[in-house]
């Protein structure tokens, strides 16, 4: 909503009048906190310091961390249906689970948020640990069982001596609350000895009491791989409130998803610390987290304009909302993940376009032209539906699998007026692609019959300020490393308030360009024999250092 707002206008203008002049290039380095010497020295401070208060995020090794720890390289049978960032990350933190795991004396491992198993299938086979999958898709556990017995064959196959192989126990329940996660933790650790055993938990029964020690249940380990919003958090209170769990991997995910200013148990704030500070970040800042300024400076100069144009559609569409739709608009509804989709669609015209006229090897952008004309050579008035646009995470406004918008187009807006054929040939191509934002975001907000909606009129309010799209957004991911650094150390604090029982650390466990969410919290009590970490810099015990020096010219 930055245009209809105007919150550009909210910063100070030196910093805006000097960013609108920018190429792209250099916007796109702000986030890293690169900045020009012919900037104003407030905007370079300002950039340099939220910069230095950010926790480092590249990439260290493993051993650097747990000297003994073994990263097993994932054969094909396992890797099959992941793609080259699921691999990298599964490979890293299955090698991490498995060395804490050994140094607990932890045979069993529970895979919070599991997805399809790809973590579990792993940790069962490669590191011969048994394995509880938690998801809250059923759909999700029959892919991981079907998954696991084939891979199970696979390496039975292979093994010459008598092997056996334990394929991952897989329990279907929506975890609202640690108690919950408690209680079906240690419910489904009571035999671990068997086959998997698909579980479904409704999660209304009494939560059983979790305080006395069973000794029947094994010693665990809490593993989640960028398990979604208050999931992550309940885990870690999960791991200080139950004695069988002894120690934690977790990396975190869509931060915007966390529960914030609530009574009992939010997702943020957690610890003292950060609770006394009495700072509310709000969803719109959570959001924010979730930016990476790794994967802001590898965007093309293409794709960055076209993300800025996403940006406007969504503004434009807010004032749509509020000019046909009030009501809606009052409920500041979420219309999910619209700019992927948007950027695949105009993907696929492009390489149907090039493949139509024998460039297939060439899949540069077109001109706007060749990009939205149908085959007869007119420009296109309803949207296509690209599948698979809807991703994990997404709001349940959108939660089917296509860019439909065949519901809405007969019935919510049948005559949109998109303006005169003699207008501007580049933003009469914006303007459809801004009409197949709308009538898309509508039907997913399930809006009723509007007889003629203007988008041109209100596409033109728009254009006035599409200038400053590019310099604002790209400031305010500049603060996304910031306000991630400061949930996370959140959570390491609320950790280190337990006392000197626990141990706990934040580590930079991923290439951050090919998985933003790299940092992995790992904690685990010291009972018996201490775990001894390395005492490499890569690993993260204390507040960051804001004495980083105000350095970083590009």
């Amino acid at each position: 909503r930055s245009e209809q707002d105007r919150l550009w206008e909210m910063v100070d203008a030196d910093w805006m009048e000097c960013l609108r002049r920018e190429p792209v290039e250099s916007l796109l380095m702000l986030p890293s906190g690169c900045v020009q010497d012919h900037w104003p020295s407030s905007l370079q401070e300002f950039i340099l310091t939220a910069r230095s208060l950010v926790l480092p995020r590249e990439q260290k090794s493993p051993q650097s961390f747990l000297p003994n720890s073994r990263v097993a390289s994932i054969g094909t049978v396992l890797a099959q249906g992941m793609n080259s960032k699921k691999k990298h990350e599964i490979e890293a933190l299955s090698g991490i689970v498995d060395a804490i795991a050994r140094s607990r004396g932890a045979k069993t491992v529970v895979d919070v948020g599991s997805g399809q198993g790809y973590l579990a299938q792993a940790l069962s086979f490669e590191y011969q640990l048994a394995v509880i999958a938690i998801d809250a898709s059923s759909h999700h556990a029959s892919v991981t069982n079907t998954r696991a017995e084939r891979i199970k064959k696979h390496y039975a196959a292979k093994c010459v001596e008598k092997q056996q192989f334990k394929v991952p126990r897989t329990v279907t329940c929506h975890v609202l609350s640690s108690d919950t996660l408690a209680a079906v933790t240690l419910d489904a650790c009571q035999d671990d000895h068997g086959e998997h055993i698909t579980e479904t938990n409704n999660c209304n029964q009494s939560i059983p009491q979790i305080e006395q020690p069973n000794h029947s249940i094994p010693q665990l380990v809490l593993a989640g791989l960028h398990a979604c919003g208050d999931l992550s958090v309940n885990m870690l209170r999960v791991f200080v409130s139950c004695e069988q769990v002894q120690a934690l991997v977790s990396v975190g995910c869509c931060y915007n998803l966390l529960s914030e200013d609530t009574d009992t148990c939010p997702g943020f704030p957690i610890s003292k610390a950060a609770k006394s500070s009495k700072l509310v970040l709000g969803k719109s800042i959570r959001d924010l987290a979730c930016q990476s300024a790794e994967r802001w400076r590898n965007l093309t100069k293409e794709m960055a304009l076209q993300n800025f144009d996403i940006h406007a559609f969504r503004a434009a569409f807010q004032m749509v909302l509020e000019k046909y739709f009030p009501e809606v608009s009052r409920l500041s509804p979420s219309i999910g993940r619209q700019g992927k989709a948007l950027r695949r669609q105009r993907l696929r015209k492009v390489m149907e376009s090039h493949l139509a006229m024998g460039k297939a090897d060439d899949l540069s952008y077109p001109n706007c032209k060749e990009q939205n004309m149908n085959t007869d050579g007119s420009l296109p008035t309803e949207p296509t539906a690209p599948k698979g646009a809807v991703e994990c995470c997404s709001n349940e406004l959108c939660t089917g699998d296509t860019y439909s918008t065949s519901a809405v187009v007969g019935s919510s807006i049948s005559r949109v007026n998109v303006g005169p054929s003699d207008t501007n040939l580049d933003e009469c191509c914006k303007l459809t692609l801004f009409k197949d934002f709308t009538i898309s975001g509508l039907g997913r907000l399930g809006c009723g019959f509007v007889e003629d909606v203007n988008l041109l009129e209100i596409w033109k309010d728009v254009q006035h300020f599409t200038e400053f799209i590019g310099p604002f957004w790209c400031l305010r991911a500049a603060l996304g490393p910031l306000v991630e650094t400061y949930i996370l150390l959140d959570r390491l604090l609320f950790l280190q308030e337990q006392g000197s029982a626990v141990e706990a650390s934040l580590f930079p466990l991923f290439d951050p360009a090919m998985s933003p969410r790299n940092m992995a919290l790992v904690a685990w009590k010291l009972t018996g024999d201490p775990l001894e970490p390395s005492h490499d810099m890569g690993m993260y015990k204390r507040l960051p250092s804001s004495s980083v020096p105000l350095s970083n010219k590009c």
